[in-house]
């Protein structure tokens, strides 16, 4: 892991097209913006584990679906 100092106001760059800017720090909390092309997702943490999560969950359905089919026509 990379861990880099930022004031209120700076920027780092990540690749030529991803720019993290820190807009505001209040005690503990630090409000960041990020500046990406569309066809980049960007989620907080707890959202991607989410979303990872239904992946997982999805994939299991459909292949349990899809044994329940086969056993069907056979």
């Amino acid at each position: 892991m990379l861990a880099l100092s930022r004031k209120k106001g700076e920027a780092l760059m990540i690749n030529n097209d991803i720019e993290i800017t820190v807009l505001d720090i209040k005690g503990e909390q630090v409000k960041i913006g990020i500046s990406a092309p569309k066809q980049v997702p960007v989620y907080r943490k707890e959202v991607y584990l989410q979303i990872q999560e239904a992946n997982k969950e999805a994939t299991n359905n459909a292949a349990a679906v899809k044994e329940q089919l086969a056993s069907l026509f056979q």
